[in-house]
């Protein structure tokens, strides 16, 4: 029974003529069977950590169990030395920035070639997204692949009308890439002997096919700088991931300053949503319980004080 509920039943005894200290009896029964479930959902959801190192740690993710969206649980991973980490089926990323207002991540595959690998090709993996997730590949990143094999791959400059119409050829890998004639930060990292073409792999299958025939590759981004166009952006090393932001009437209720400033978490056995206050967890928000509280006392204490009179 919620407390609001008790309220409504004092107010029956008060008609029956009932003592008002009947209420306050009762509503301390009512009180008592509430506590338990109050501190479990206290226990549930700890402290939630709002940075990683540097990295801000906003709504819809949480590095502590039971904050921000349950669509992301157990995603991100703050380490020991404040390193912050993206899972993945494929591994764990370190990340490099959160945009919450451009809902991307910046990460870094230390599998991928960089400038500082030249022509020496490590053994490289594909990187991959759980599609159960909210999690896309953002189509600002560009793939380059280096000396793949002819006879596997299709290897030819795409024509200019490419640009405008990708999905018409998707099958082949541009040798006449900008990004493989300007590798970024190191132009002449690569000799002539080296093969290089872009490419934009859909699914990971593709992109596991791709490296099944080419020596390496690497992820570049295209990064706004706020220069008019068209030198608006510039090329950089890393995979940008777009992400959502599930938003709820509940979770803005809670996070509404007016009503306590709560933070939207979750419960960790049913996933149920909680909004997070300082001294508990509810599901509403932060004011919600405590108003009832108060106006529940307030009603006693003058039931009370007409009684003494």
């Amino acid at each position: 029974m919620s407390l609001m509920g008790s309220i409504f039943i004092c107010r029956s005894h008060l008609s029956e003529n009932r003592p008002p200290s009947t209420c306050s009896f009762f509503f301390l029964i009512i009180l008592l069977v509430q506590l338990p479930f109050l501190s479990l959902t206290t226990a549930q959801a700890s402290h939630c950590r709002t940075t990683c190192g540097d990295i801000p740690i906003k709504y819809p993710f949480g590095i502590d169990d039971g904050c921000g969206s349950p669509y992301y649980r157990h995603i991100l991973v703050c380490s020991d030395s404040g390193k912050l980490e993206l899972r993945t089926p494929s591994g764990r990323y370190p990340v490099r920035n959160v945009s919450y207002s451009e809902r991307h991540i910046l990460l870094t595959d230390p599998f991928m070639w960089n400038c500082q690998d030249t022509d020496k090709f490590r053994p490289t993996r594909p990187f991959s997204l759980d599609t159960s997730t909210h999690f896309s590949l953002s189509p600002q990143n560009e793939y380059l692949f280096f000396n793949c094999s002819e006879d596997d791959v299709i290897i030819q400059p795409k024509p200019i009308f490419c640009e405008h119409f990708p999905d018409r050829c998707d099958s082949s890998c541009d040798s006449a890439s900008y990004l493989c004639r300007h590798l970024p930060q190191c132009p002449s990292a690569l000799s002539g002997s080296t093969s290089c073409c872009s490419y934009y792999p859909k699914a990971t299958e593709s992109l596991r096919l791709m490296l099944k025939y080419c020596a390496s590759y690497t992820s570049v981004y295209w990064k706004d700088i706020g220069s008019p166009q068209p030198y608006d952006q510039v090329p950089e090393y890393g995979i940008k991931v777009d992400f959502d932001i599930p938003v709820t009437t509940r979770c803005l209720q809670c996070q509404d300053r007016v009503k306590g400033g709560g933070t939207c978490g979750f419960n960790t056995q049913t996933q149920n949503f909680l909004c997070l206050c300082e001294e508990r967890n509810v599901t509403t928000n932060c004011q919600d319980t405590l108003v009832q509280i108060i106006a529940f006392l307030g009603i006693i204490g003058g039931l009370e004080l007409l009684q003494g009179q």
